[in-house]
């Protein structure tokens, strides 16, 4: 507004520039609140009113028009930051609710379960949601620590309704139930009374027992896949696998559909030092410029941080840099890391032993106690 009355005072009555100062308010109309809008809207009237006068178009056809148009331009600049901070409030207030939704939905997993140590990384393709079909949980329960990854097939509220639906049903059987396959037919229960037509659930069940079985030369993980791209195994040598179920299987909500057989528990070796990686193909068909999926099994070596949370940070970061712009598709991450023995007893000393608290309490300068 300063540069249109410079430059039409210096360059004189002829060139007619008031018009344009109804660009004052149009773009404070796009930043700014309702009073500084009505502010400069204000000085825009009567610097246009100023210039009209000094111009000699004051009450000529030509002066009165600009006037009513910066006049115009003001008032609806004014009426459009109204409206927006309005539909501002409202977004915030949305995005509120989806973050107490996700609260409830997807609950924080516990850093540490047993023998093991959990991480969760989670992005909704929908930024303002926050939330999406994903879903993940971990229960610690009677015969061990009990593990859910997930994709609901769609998006949007019901695929959000359709994840608290298999949630709700895990985190009780999970807990009840004496073999995983149980868990399973739970959930296929659930979904049979929630879902219509031919939707969908892709999920891995996982079990750690808390004790090595009898006659089990090794510890392992059982794994009941539904359909889900399997895990990848991070063994304590370097060396990475997928663990593929030995058949694949219909997902959850497909079976009573079609009467295909339930999948059957198979058994990853997963001792001391091994790490577990689930995740939902949001990762794994994350594609870059050239259209190639993210290969995850070539970037196990980003799980190597002594920091489950930070080593899942690291393979987030990776993926965004393959991808170069934002995902298509929600994408979670699960990781099991099994506690080596050292790991296991410097942790014991941080959180409950102090070998050296006798000799601090029995010690001082004078010799007494």
């Amino acid at each position: 507004m300063g540069a249109v009355v410079l430059v039409d005072v210096t360059a004189g009555p002829g060139i007619g520039l008031s018009s344009m100062m109804a660009l004052g308010p149009a773009f404070a109309g796009l930043i700014g609140g309702v009073r500084r809008t009505a502010l400069i809207g204000g000085c825009a009237f009567l610097l246009s009113v100023a210039m009209s006068v000094y111009n000699g178009q004051f009450g000529e056809r030509r002066g009165d028009a600009t006037l009513i148009s910066v006049a115009g331009v003001a008032v609806a600049s004014v009426l459009a930051v109204a409206v927006r901070k309005q539909r501002e409030t409202e977004l915030a207030n949305v995005r509120s609710i989806a973050e107490a939704a996700q609260r409830v939905l997807l609950r924080p997993v516990p850093r540490n379960a047993g023998k093991l140590r959990v991480a969760v990384s989670y992005t909704s393709a929908v930024a303002e949601a926050r939330i999406g079909g994903d879903l993940y949980e971990v229960v610690h329960s009677p015969r061990g620590v009990r593990v859910i990854v997930g994709d609901v097939q769609g998006k949007g509220l019901e695929a959000v309704e359709t994840a608290a639906v298999v949630l709700g049903a895990f985190r009780e059987a999970a807990y009840d139930e004496r073999h995983l396959l149980a868990v399973g037919a739970r959930l296929e229960r659930a979904l049979d009374r929630h879902l219509l037509g031919e939707k969908f659930v892709t999920a891995v069940l996982c079990e750690v027992p808390h004790a090595q079985e009898r006659g089990s030369t090794r510890e392992s993980a059982i794994l009941l896949n539904y359909g889900h791209p399997a895990p990848l195994a991070i063994r304590a040598d370097g060396s990475v696998q997928f663990a593929e179920p030995p058949k694949r299987s219909l997902p959850l909500g497909l079976g009573p559909i079609h009467g295909g057989e339930n999948p059957r528990p198979h058994r990853v070796a997963f001792a001391p030092g091994d790490q577990l990686l689930f995740y939902t193909d949001g990762v794994t068909e994350a594609r870059d410029s050239e259209n190639h999926f993210y290969p995850l099994d070539e970037r196990a070596d980003l799980l190597k941080d002594t920091d489950p949370d930070a080593a899942l940070a690291a393979v987030h970061q990776d993926i965004e840099e393959h991808v170069r712009s934002p995902l298509n598709d929600d994408a979670a991450m699960l990781l099991l890391r099994y506690r080596d023995p050292a790991e296991e007893e410097e942790q014991e000393t941080e959180e409950g032993e102090y070998p050296e608290v006798e000799d601090v309490w029995t010690r001082n300068e004078s010799g007494q106690p």
